[in-house]
This record gives C-alpha cells, structure tokens and sequence, in this order.
C-alpha cells in the first residue's frame, strides 16, 4: 500500500501501545494517526525485521538430523547444509528461496538479514530471486561480501584470509556480522575482537560479554527456536534474555536455518515470550529492531514507512485483557489479512 487510510486497533509508537485509530499513508509513508471512536475491526501491527535467516536452506527443509551435531549439519566447508546446497541446481535453489521469501512476507515480515553462502554467485542468485514486497539485507562471504550489503562470518577464528576480507570490506563501507557464542564460549572474545557490527546467537554469552556488548553498542541477534531444536541449549537461562534486556543490550530476533525452523516471526514471538518470560513490548522490539540496518525504526509513527501488517483477530478482540500479549503470544500468521 502506497497511499490510502487504514482503520483499526494499531500498536503504536516505541511502547507499542493500542490505540483505535486512522492511520494516514502517503506514497508508502505514514503521514498521520488519529483517534477514532469507530468499532474495531482488525488490528494492526508493525511488520517484522527477520535479522537472521539462511533461506537457501529451504531446498533441505526438514531433512532427518537426528543424532548429527551441530557441526555435522551447518559448519563450512563440508556440513550437510553445504554438501546439499552444492548439488542443487540453480533453477532449483532460486525457486526455493523465492518461495520462502513469499512465506515470509505472508507471515509479515516485510524485510530480513541473510547469511547467504556460495560466494559471488550465491549472492548474484539471490540478487535476482525478486520478491515484491520483501527486502533482503544480504551478508556474503567468500568474495560475496563485495556484491552484497555485508560480510557474514561463520565463526570468528582469525584465518588471513578472513582478516584481510574484513578490511576490504570495511574500506567499501560494508557492515560486519559474525556467528559467536552459538555452542560454547571459545569464540566470543575473538568476535568482539574483530569489531562486528553485530553478533548472532550469543547463547553462551555470560556477564562480561553482556556487559561488552552493551557499553560498545553492538547488537546481539538471538535464535532462540533454532538454539533450542539444535541442542545449543535447553534452558530458558540461555541465551541469557533477561540479563541482556537487564545490562542495556540492543537485542534483534532471528529464526535462523530454514533447514530446521519455519522463518514464522509470529512463532519466534511466541516462543520467546513464553519459555524466555519476555514482556510483549519487549518482545516486539526485537522483532523490528533490525529495521534499523534500513535506517528507521520499524514502528507505527508519524514520518516511518508503513511497513504494517493488518490482522483480524477474531473473536480474540473480544476477550482479551493484553492485546499486545495476545499479539506475540496467541495471534499467530494464520491471523494476517494484508502486508503493507
């Protein structure tokens, strides 16, 4: 939607607060909100920021992993993820990612942050793999990190050839994202080390990274699905949400590999709400936090983009109590009428 009113139960602002109200959109920007005294109808929610995903996944989608680690399935060179992406056609692969990329726009999520692997080619593939509607925030490797609009490191271990990507791609005014403290905590300090833009998983993060992280500024983009379904953890203490919310960190939610986990924001929501005891504000800020990397804040306010998603909640509105945690924890995507 470029231009139109849209009319409903909206959550607005940074605290995401319920309001009955006209929203005004100009050329794809909101121009105003107002009161209104109309019944409610739909509510309406900020789209989300996806801010971790590996969606060329989706062509092993659910492939049977049990008994395999972590590093049998995903690290590079030779995981099961790479040995598959290997031998899958481009055509196919293309058609996989578009298809996902439509999944997630229908679930709302207007935008997200991929890892994508393959080197140049990977990243020209997915550059061509258009999705009306959805945007890519691509993280290369391999050379690829040129093409796209980042670097995206696997590990933070201080290879040369990983050393001397990173300046490059600091040169060119590239953002940096490294995988750390997935599966233990040997690779943290050698993260912040390399000065990254900001880390994935964090799940074994214990005060004093928590602390780094915030009095640095460096955002901490956390899976909790994926680090739950691929035994990084099994706790609620992991990654330490509360400590984290707690010190001052920035904090971006992540579905991770489509191998393994629906890239569902709705589900990641309620997940997190309910084993991790988030708070439905808080929640929702790091389910559009990553917005920040287009440069606006991924909120229903005057002057944002309307990035929105337009829910009827059913018979849902009538009884709830919380809107806003009914929203993260018991409206899911089969809620969702449009994606603006």
């Amino acid at each position: 939607m470029q231009d139109g009113e849209l009319h409903g139960l909206a959550f607005c602002g940074e605290t995401f607060s319920p309001r009955n109200v006209f929203i005004s959109i100009e050329k794809g920007i909101i121009t105003e909100i107002v009161e209104s005294n109309r019944s409610i109808t739909q509510w309406i929610a900020p789209a989300f920021f996806n801010a971790h995903t590996h969606i060329a996944d989706t062509v092993a989608m659910d492939t049977p992993v049990m008994g395999h680690s972590l590093a049998d399935l995903v690290a590079s060179p030779n995981g099961l993820k790479h040995r598959i992406l290997r031998t899958t056609h481009d055509d196919h692969l293309s058609t996989a990612m578009r298809e996902t990329m439509q999944f997630m726009h229908a679930t709302g999520t207007t935008a997200f942050a991929e890892f994508r692997e393959g080197g140049t080619h990977g990243v020209r593939l997915l550059q061509q793999t258009i999705t009306p509607g959805i945007r890519p925030i691509i993280f290369g490797r391999d050379g690829g990190e040129f093409l796209a609009d980042g670097l995206g490191l696997s590990c933070a271990k201080h290879h040369v050839a990983d050393l001397a990507a990173i300046e490059r791609a600091r040169q060119l005014g590239k953002r940096i994202a490294i995988h750390a403290g997935e599966a233990g905590s040997k690779d943290i300090e050698d993260a912040f080390a390399l000065d990254p833009d900001f880390i994935i998983h964090a799940t074994y993060f214990e005060e004093c990274h928590i602390r780094e992280a915030a009095d640095r500024g460096i955002p901490l983009v956390i899976c909790p699905r994926s680090n739950w379904i691929l035994g990084g953890t099994n706790t609620s203490f992991r990654p330490p949400v509360r400590k984290m919310i707690d010190l001052g960190c920035t904090l971006w939610l992540g579905t991770d590999n489509v191998m393994f986990i629906a890239p569902d924001m709705f589900s990641e929501c309620a997940f997190l709400t309910t084993v991790y005891n988030t708070s439905p504000e808080e929640t929702l800020s790091m389910a559009t936090g990553g917005f920040s990397l287009l440069g606006h804040r991924g909120i229903i306010e005057e002057g944002e983009p309307a990035n929105l998603i337009c829910l009827d909640p059913g018979y849902i509105k009538e009884w709830t109590q919380s809107p806003t945690l009914s929203l993260v924890s018991r409206i899911g995507s089969h809620f969702v009428q449009l994606v603006c």
